[in-house]
């Protein structure tokens, strides 16, 4: 598995234990006032983390590119920016917003690099083979 998918991996299983450690809290305390930052953490940092991971991993040849890892260390800048600066903005600090802003910008850019490598030039899905019966 190229090293790009494992980074992608171990990133995405640090965001669920975030995501469900915020969960747990809201659900001990009965205060749901941050659950837009644990649904990002949830769906931006583990399940998208992971389905890039995937895409790398059956897409070794375009998983070895520096656009790749470039792509990787912009997305999660942007998520560990984002999920910490989106909690204490929704706990009432205000401050926090116009970092909750760049944050998503910088997401942003990550997805739409995300959107160049899959649209780029390359040995697209690698198929496995079928096993044989005969």
């Amino acid at each position: 598995m190229p090293r790009i998918s494992q980074l992608y991996f171990k990133t995405a299983i640090l965001f669920l234990i975030i995501g469900i450690l915020m969960g747990v809290n809201m659900a001990i305390s009965q205060d749901h006032t941050v659950i837009g930052a644990h649904a990002h953490c949830n769906l931006l940092g583990w399940v998208t983390m992971a389905i890039f991971g995937g895409y790398h991993a059956l897409n070794p040849q375009k998983a070895e590119t520096r656009l790749a890892m470039i792509q990787y260390y912009v997305y999660t800048a942007g998520i560990v920016l984002m999920v910490p600066s989106l909690y204490l903005m929704l706990q009432g600090n205000a401050a926090m917003e116009p970092i909750v802003a760049l944050a998503s910008v910088v997401t942003f850019v990550g997805v739409l690099l995300f959107a160049f490598i899959i649209f780029s030039s390359g040995k697209v899905v690698v198929t496995p083979s079928a096993p044989s019966y005969r």
